[in-house]
């Protein structure tokens, strides 16, 4: 089997995962380091792809070119966008959309040149596995195992939105919220990698899916100890959920 690679953009999402790693191989690659060995039985990869879309773009492209991973997954934090979505949820990306990208009126805004839609799709089997791995991490405890921090968390799926920008204020956010509704786009949550991300599997053919968690509401308080979110939560959540993903692998 093709290995699996595991992206997120900060090191603090993926330490728990590079504690696990079984057989660690660490090669240095377009100014990355990238970690090959097995978690929970399967071959994996293990890449920050630094933030923003290019970052993103660069480090997908190294994996499937230079690794030949054999599906892309994505987790990492986002900011709430969508009607319900709160902190401490996670969200599914079923398909993605770069909320910053207008090439007006050559082409539809948010089109992307050439390729004739605006969306992206995550990969409909994959995108399955990880949705019941995440609500399987958030249940209730199963024998004290659940990693569930806040008591209402749950699970969506839905549209992400990226962009290389922060979104951070509470009139940006509900201005791109409401720009985007008008354009025919509900967006959950808004973060920097994932539209990037699916369009370079897109041109190979490599499958790609992708889980958020909910670290604020894009608001004037996203800055808000968001390190500290993403160790005590985010990276926990990743944890469980990629998990059950990988152990789905196999049993599929």
């Amino acid at each position: 089997m093709k290995p699996t690679a595991i992206l997120s953009a900060l090191a603090e999402e993926q330490r728990g995962l590079l504690e696990l790693l079984q057989r660690p191989q660490k090669t240095r690659h377009a100014g990355r380091d990238f970690w090959q060995g097995e978690l929970h039985g399967q071959p994996v990869v293990l890449a920050l792809s630094k933030i923003g879309k290019v970052a993103a773009a660069t480090t997908a492209t190294a994996l499937i070119e230079r690794f030949g991973v054999g599906r892309v997954v994505f987790t990492g934090v986002a900011g709430g966008l969508g009607e319900g979505v709160q902190v401490g949820d996670v969200v599914v990306a079923t398909d993605f959309l770069q909320h910053d990208l207008d090439v007006s009126p050559l082409f539809p805004r948010y089109e992307v040149p050439f390729y004739g839609k605006a969306r992206f799709d995550g990969d409909t089997a994959l995108t399955a596995l990880l949705y019941a791995a995440a609500c399987g991490a958030l249940a209730p405890a199963e024998a004290g195992r659940s990693v569930q921090r806040f008591p209402q968390a749950r699970v969506h799926q839905g549209l992400l939105a990226s962009g290389d920008r922060f979104v951070s204020g509470l009139a940006e956010s509900l201005a791109l919220q409401t720009v985007l509704a008008c354009a025919g786009h509900a967006v959950l949550a808004v973060e920097m990698e994932g539209a990037a991300v699916a369009q370079v599997c897109l041109d190979y053919g490599v499958p790609f899916a992708a889980m958020r968690t909910i670290s604020d509401r894009a608001d004037d308080s996203a800055h808000v100890d968001f390190s500290r979110f993403v160790d005590e939560v985010a990276s926990h959540y990743a944890q469980a959920i990629v998990e059950r993903f990988l152990l789905s692998l196999s049993i599929k």
